[in-house]
């Protein structure tokens, strides 16, 4: 048998779920068309996107690192800007603006601290920062609201 979990977990991670219509019907005691017409009608207002949730130590993504970023004060005009530059790093998991001594929190993701290292010199090494924090992950014990299992 093809090993394929590679591919798999890559877009499973990117949005190639879907919503079980006949097991949500079962557990909810509802038709599916009445499953369906819901869900259609959340993802039109409120859901934006279906992903997977992975155990990350089992893929190659399993060094998480937490990045707070001080931006140079003529970057400040638009730290949006800045921070939709680096959304389009695959290693970048999310991007949030923050007040207080940091303008940026990133969570980043690479398979280990040497990748991270190339990461950090080849694409946060060539932005106008002030200064950079990072906080590697000890573990994670829950994910995109699932408690992960030890």
């Amino acid at each position: 048998m093809k090993d394929i979990r590679g591919k798999l977990i890559e877009l499973l991670g990117s949005g190639y779920c879907t919503p079980q219509i006949s097991g949500l019907a079962r557990v909810l005691k509802e038709p599916t068309s009445t499953i369906h017409y819901n869900i259609k009608q959340l993802e039109k207002e409120t859901i934006k996107k279906y992903r997977a949730v992975f155990n990350y130590e089992m893929t190659e993504q399993g060094f998480c690192t937490y990045v707070m970023i001080h931006l140079m004060p003529d970057e400040y005009v638009d730290p949006a800007k800045i921070a939709n530059e680096l959304a389009e790093y695959p290693q970048i998991e999310c991007i949030d603006l923050v007040t207080g001594n940091w303008d940026l929190i990133l969570r980043v993701r690479t398979k280990d601290i040497k990748e991270y290292y190339q990461f950090v010199k080849n694409v946060l090494g060539k932005k106008k920062l002030s200064r950079i924090q990072s906080v590697p992950s000890m573990k994670q014990i829950k994910d995109e609201f699932v408690k992960i299992k030890p």
